[in-house]
């Protein structure tokens, strides 16, 4: 739901009678022309199509990790799992019972693993006919081409629903928020614009880690625009899949962002050499009161048969829950995987993939002492249909991050 000339949009929810026939609804958030939009993102066929060729195995990216003795280096291939007679060398984190594996090199010891890039393997499991449903013709196809803007008018007898400060914990509803005027305004809770003093004197003393991947990197660059005095520590890494450090030495802010652990997919060459899945890392971290835990997942999971995923998410919550035991005030947010193009390798990373993840960490987290920050919500709302995110809306989310830890 949208209105241009506001700059307002909302997401609408729907409900499966499982019977051929579904129910839309919309919430009219504000007043004026609203157009409505339902898009028929893959019929059921598919759906089924997607499903079955996501779970047939782990091999639709190939992992080439890099070994290096003194001045020599080779590449060997790696993965989640390998189909191969060679010697093999595993990196077992025994506790969350996640495996990685590698081609032995030659010569080599397993432990002079120092890097890896990914690329995609041109493999696919769907048929020539399953094919022609993901043409672009056919992803996105509008249900409500003839319907016509309605006008929405304010209600007589409205009464101003009086909500609560946004606090951890709380229950999301569907949508939970809508923008208006490009801004993100939440429907559950009293949500505050902070300027730059309230945010300055809110920050001062935390200690914020931001665990995943770069959806949430976006927010560490974002970051020093609303704190001025936030500069950047030099960690002596490479590239943009390195530990990033943002320090306030004066006010005792620090900001570090370091990624998930495999599966992590780009072609650059990334360090293997702190590596740590998310469970290890929250174990880690002591916790107190001044201490915030920010965790995403989702988009480097997509191309991987979704109990790759659920395997995570399970050890991710298995980790909160230690945490809490040591230190209960440590405060945890999830920002949820966001929506990305409508139009790119649906059969490896398209939004069917991701809404299915966002549906599990729901569940998954369910009923734990936790922040939510609904991204999925919010791109569908902002329509940014990009796997990166326009600097409004990771304005809007960081601004949702503050409304819960200050």
């Amino acid at each position: 739901m949208s209105s241009q000339a506001l700059k307002a949009g909302a997401s609408g929810e729907v409900t499966d009678f499982n019977n051929g026939t579904y129910l839309i609804r919309f919430t009219l958030f504000w007043e004026g022309q609203v157009t409505l939009s339902l898009l028929l993102i893959h019929p059921s066929e598919g759906v089924s199509a997607l499903w079955r060729a996501r779970n047939q195995g782990y091999d639709r990216v190939i992992f080439k990790g890099k070994y290096v003795n003194g001045t020599t280096h080779v590449f060997t291939e790696c993965g989640l799992t390998l189909n191969t007679s060679a010697e093999l060398c595993q990196y077992l984190d025994s506790e969350n019972q996640e495996t990685f594996y590698c081609e032995k090199p030659q010569h080599m010891p397993c432990g002079a693993l120092t890097h890896m890039t990914t690329k995609n393997r041109e493999i696919s499991y769907l048929t020539v006919m399953e094919k022609s449903l993901f043409y672009r013709s056919n992803v996105g196809v509008e249900m409500m081409k003839d319907f016509k803007p309605i006008a929405v008018s304010q209600c007589n007898n409205r009464s101003e629903e009086i909500k609560g400060k946004c606090q951890i914990g709380m229950k999301i509803p569907v949508p939970g928020g809508y923008t208006s005027k490009g801004r993100w305004i939440t429907t559950f809770c009293n949500q505050t614009q902070l300027n730059t003093v309230k945010t300055n004197d809110c920050l001062k003393g935390k200690l914020i880690y931001l665990l995943g991947d770069s959806t949430l990197r976006q927010w560490i660059y974002y970051f020093p625009k609303i704190v001025k005095t936030l500069k950047v520590f030099d960690l002596h890494g490479t590239g943009a899949f390195t530990k990033h450090l943002l320090v306030d030495a004066e006010q005792h802010i620090l900001i570090h962002w370091k990624k998930h652990s495999y599966p992590f997919i780009t072609k650059h060459l990334y360090s293997v050499r702190e590596e740590a899945y998310i469970p290890r890392e929250i174990d880690q971290i002591p916790g107190d009161k001044n201490t915030v835990i920010v965790i995403t997942l989702g988009q480097h999971f997509r191309p991987f048969p979704l109990d790759c995923f659920i395997r995570r998410a399970i050890n991710v919550r298995k980790a909160i829950e230690r945490l809490f035991l040591r230190s209960s005030a440590t405060k945890v947010i999830l920002k949820t995987e966001n929506t990305r193009e409508m139009h790119t390798d649906t059969e490896r990373v398209g939004d069917f993939h991701g809404y299915i993840q966002y549906i599990t960490m729901n569940k998954i987290f369910k009923g734990l002492n936790v922040g939510i920050i609904d991204a999925w919500d919010m791109t569908i709302a902002y329509d940014s249909n990009d796997i990166h995110p326009p600097v409004n809306v990771i304005e809007n989310q960081i601004n949702m991050f503050l409304n819960y830890i200050c």
